[in-house]
């Protein structure tokens, strides 16, 4: 029952954040492109692979500390369901330029994310 408790508390700090950080990034750039979708899955990778390569490789952790940030808050803040419903938005409304942009910055970006939390992770 521990562990559900630690997942939650995660979940509820990661879902928040993507609520506010989506809103923030559709006010303060544009609403008309998912750029909070793409700035919350890069920045979730990054922070996951920070967070697992530092955990494994780097310091020993206490388990609880797994749950709390990878499943919970990372679960919960990234976005593949939104990322994947927007995609298929622009793709019904013949947006395609921006389909394809989606697609590949979101798998791209999201990859150099993990990258970069690892390398800073393995620095540290």
């Amino acid at each position: 029952m521990r562990e559900i408790l630690w997942i939650s508390l995660g979940a509820i700090a990661g879902a928040n954040a993507r609520y506010f950080i989506a809103r923030w990034v559709a006010k303060l750039i544009s609403a008309s492109f998912p750029y909070g979708t793409l700035l919350i899955n890069v920045s979730g990778s990054f922070v996951l692979g920070l967070f697992l390569i530092w955990t494994t490789e780097r310091v020993i952790a206490d388990p609880r500390w797994r749950l709390l940030v990878a499943i919970g808050f990372c679960g919960s803040y990234t976005t593949f369901s939104s990322y994947a419903f927007e995609s298929i938005a622009l793709l019904e409304q013949g947006h395609w330029v921006d389909l394809a942009a989606n697609v590949i910055t979101n798998n791209a970006l999201a990859l150099l994310g993990i990258i970069a939390g690892a390398v800073v992770a393995r620095a540290l």
